[in-house]
């Protein structure tokens, strides 16, 4: 059936079975004479001339081209193949990189992103450390206020910088003992050198992870073959606020009617030593302005940097008596398990 599209105008149907006003003896016959003919004729080459009515026809707005009596009677031409669009080629450096050598840029970027990682990681622990130590004040298995954290790293190529960072720590429930962290540290660096030791006599090497002698209560305690010890670390919640004791307890005795702080109000710091050198405290303050990130380092968090005036240069011995005796006592334990885990003593 042609559609009143491909119809001419002013004529009718002729010869269409479908049509309600087809005779069999039209078909035969043909269209009556003088008749404009049926819509299959082929129309002159200017559509809307030549035909009764054509003058006053008007196309409407937006109808098409005109069309060729082959148009009628062909199929749809199929769809063209969709074409991927062009693939822009990544722009090229219009100036050679900073560091000439690539070997010691990505060796530069990969210590600075650890460094910035043992960040986060020590922080996240500090936290995690802080609310088991306030659930369990004043129970017999109240846990201390220091911790021990050991950093490994491990190749991970689909990583940013090819590897993966893994931690395990230590907490102790507090004691007298515990709550010293000079003393804490040099007690376990006392320990491993023991444990470092009796495994050497019997013909083996001791793995702080244990299983035997184990150093460690809880993180990363199964790392892949590939990882190596990168560093050592302390969890602390003694900060400036007071000593971890006095500032738990106080939360416990404030008064109804006052405005209550809670343990998600109160500071904790880190302090971490590398195989690379690297010095490495972080404070973690929840009310800190914004921008204020806590963290002092001996060398730089940003590789892009070329030079700049770093006052921690000489972090070590900054601080108070106790602060610098912790970092002795960190010292020791650090130069302890690099000398086992990587052959290598630390400067």
């Amino acid at each position: 059936m042609r559609t009143h599209a491909a119809m001419l105008p002013g004529s009718r149907h002729y010869g269409d079975a479908l049509d309600s006003g087809w005779r069999p003896e039209q078909t035969a016959a043909g269209p009556p004479a003088g008749s404009p003919g049926p819509a299959i004729h082929v129309p002159p080459p200017h559509y809307g001339t030549g035909y009764p009515g054509a003058a006053t026809h008007v196309p409407l707005p937006g109808y098409g081209a005109p069309r060729a009596p082959g148009d009628y009677l062909r199929p749809p031409d199929p769809m063209p193949a969709r074409i991927a669009p062009p693939v822009a080629s990544p722009p090229t450096r219009s100036h050679p990189p900073r560091h000439i050598d690539d070997g010691v840029a990505s060796d530069a970027r990969f210590w600075a992103d650890l460094r910035m990682q043992i960040v986060f990681r020590s922080k996240r622990l500090n936290m995690g450390h802080m609310h088991a130590a306030d659930e369990r004040f004043g129970q017999r298995d109240a846990i201390g206020p220091h911790g021990v954290m050991l950093f490994y790293t491990a190749a991970a190529p689909a990583e940013p910088h090819g590897y993966q960072l893994f931690t395990a720590y230590r907490l102790w429930l507090a004691s007298p003992e515990s709550n010293n962290l000079p003393r804490l540290l040099a007690d376990l660096a006392e320990v491993a050198a023991d444990n470092i030791a009796r495994a050497t006599a019997a013909g083996r090497r001791w793995n702080p992870l244990g299983p035997d002698g184990s150093m460690v209560n809880g993180g990363d305690m199964t790392l892949p073959d590939s990882a190596v010890y990168v560093g050592v670390g302390v969890t602390t919640l003694d900060t400036d606020q007071g000593r971890w004791y006095q500032v738990a307890r106080a939360l416990r005795d404030q008064p109804i009617d006052h405005r209550r702080r809670s343990v998600f109000d109160l500071k904790g710091q880190c302090y971490a030593l590398l195989t690379d050198g690297t010095v490495l405290h972080a404070e973690r303050d929840p009310h800190a302005p914004l921008g204020v990130d806590g963290i002092r380092c001996n060398k730089t968090l940003d590789p892009d940097r070329i030079s700049y005036y770093n006052p921690h240069a000489n972090l070590t011995e900054q601080g108070d008596d106790a602060t610098r005796g912790m970092w002795r006592q960190l010292g020791v334990l650090h130069h302890t398990l690099a000398a086992l885990l990587t052959g290598e003593q630390q400067a």
